[in-house]
C-alpha cells in the first residue's frame, strides 16, 4: 500500500525550507519507502525548493494562506481551508491522504483539526503526547501544550487517552498513570488536580498510580505522566534545555585538557551513544490523541532531521493502523 502524508509546507520557523530537507532526509533513510507527499504552500516558493530526487516523491498543492505563529487560532479558523495548514487536513478528511504533518501554529493546528476531522465521542479537546527519555526508555507525557487550561474532566480523558495509547501502541499490557503534581502526597495540589484524582482512582479504564513529581519522568515511575497543556510545555522546554546544557558543559569538560581529550577519545562510542539517546530531533513528532484522523505536530523550531522524524512518526501510524485501535480503545470512555 502506498501512503500519501500531507504536509504543511509553510508551518515552523524555518519553513518551507526545514519542511523539504525533512521529505529529503525521510526518503534518504527510507529508501525503499512507498510513502508519497502533498506538499501545501505557495507554490512559487516551494517549486524552487523541489530537487530533482524529490519530484518522484512529492506533488505541490497551491494554497493561498499561511497560518503564521503569532496569528490566534480564532483567526486561523477564519482563514481555515484555504490555508496550507486547512488544506492539508482537510486532504487527510477527504481521504485524499492517510495523515498530515504539521510544524505550525499549535492552537491553530488543534482548533483546525478538531473542526475538519472531529474528535471521538466522550473526548472534548484533543492532547498532545510525547516520549521523553527515561531510565526505562520513554515516559508518555501528556498533555505538552494543545490545552493550555484544562478542567479535571479533561485530565480525566487524557489519561483514559494515554493508557489506549500505551497500550495499543507501545504494548504495555496495564499502563500505570500518574497525574502530575507539586507533591506525591495525597493532599498537594489545586482544585482541578485533586477532582481529577478523584475521578482516576476507581476508573475502570485507568490503572492510576497517584500524583508524581516532575522527575518522576525520567524516572519512570509510572508510564504515563498526565498534566495540563501549560505545565507540560513547560516541563518539556525545561528537560531540552537541561539537556543541552549537559551537552555544552560536557564537551567543555572533555576539551579543557590533553588528559579529558585522551578520555573523550576513548569515551567516543559511548559519548554517540548517549547523544543519540537524548536528541530530541529523534523524539520528534507527536500525535493529536482523540481526533478522527493522524495529525502529527513537529516541534516548530526543528531542523530537517526533527521533521523526518515527524514524517516517521506518521508513516508508522498509517502503517498500525491506529485511528480503529485507539477508538476501540476508547469505546469504554463515556
Amino acid at each position: 500500500m502506498t501512503t500519501c502524508i500531507a504536509i504543511d509546507a509553510m508551518g515552523g520557523d524555518g519553513a518551507p525550507k526545514i519542511v523539504f530537507d525533512g521529505i529529503a532526509e525521510f526518503i534518504r533513510t527510507h529508501p525503499h519507502t512507498n510513502v508519497q507527499f502533498l506538499a501545501f504552500g505557495q507554490e512559487n516558493v516551494l517549486t524552487s525548493l523541489l530537487t530533482p530526487a524529490l519530484r518522484k516523491h512529492v506533488t505541490i498543492k497551491h494554497a493561498e494562506e499561511v497560518i503564521t505563529g503569532q496569528l490566534k487560532p480564532s483567526l486561523a479558523v477564519r482563514i481555515g481551508r484555504k490555508s496550507s495548514m486547512g488544506m492539508a487536513i482537510d486532504a487527510v478528511s477527504q481521504g485524499v491522504a492517510h495523515a498530515v504533518v504539521s510544524a505550525g501554529n499549535t492552537g491553530a493546528l488543534m482548533a483546525l483539526s478538531k473542526i475538519i476531522l472531529k474528535t471521538f465521542d466522550g473526548i472534548d479537546r484533543p492532547a498532545i503526547p510525547a516520549l521523553i527519555p527515561s531510565d526505562k526508555g520513554c515516559t508518555l507525557v501528556l498533555d505538552l501544550g494543545a490545552n493550555i487550561d484544562c478542567s479535571a474532566e479533561n485530565l480525566v480523558q487524557f489519561a483514559v487517552m494515554g493508557s489506549a495509547y500505551s497500550r495499543k501502541l507501545m504494548n504495555i499490557e496495564n499502563p500505570s498513570v500518574g497525574l502530575l503534581n507539586v507533591g506525591s502526597e495525597d493532599l498537594k495540589g489545586n482544585q482541578i488536580v485533586q477532582a481529577a484524582a478523584h475521578f482516576l482512582r476507581d476508573h475502570p479504564l485507568v490503572n492510576f498510580h497517584g500524583f508524581v513529581e516532575g522527575d518522576d519522568i525520567t524516572k519512570a515511575t509510572v508510564d504515563v505522566v498526565v498534566t495540563d497543556g501549560f505545565t507540560g510545555n513547560i516541563v518539556l522546554k525545561a528537560i531540552e534545555g537541561t539537556v543541552r546544557l549537559f551537552a555544552r558543559q560536557l564537551k567543555k569538560s572533555l576539551s579543557d585538557s590533553v588528559l579529558s581529550k585522551i578520555g573523550a577519545l576513548i569515551a567516543q562510542p559511548s559519548l554517540a551513544t548517549f547523544k543519540r539517546f537524548v536528541d530530541p530531533r529523534l523524539y520528534n513528532g507527536a500525535m493529536f490523541l482523540g481526533l478522527r484522523g493522524i495529525v502529527i505536530k513537529s516541534h516548530g523550531g526543528t531542523d530537517g532531521i526533527g521533521f523526518a522524524n515527524a514524517i516517521k512518526v506518521a508513516d508508522e501510524m498509517v502503517k498500525r493502523n491506529v485511528i480503529p485501535d485507539l477508538q476501540a480503545g476508547l469505546e469504554g470512555i463515556q
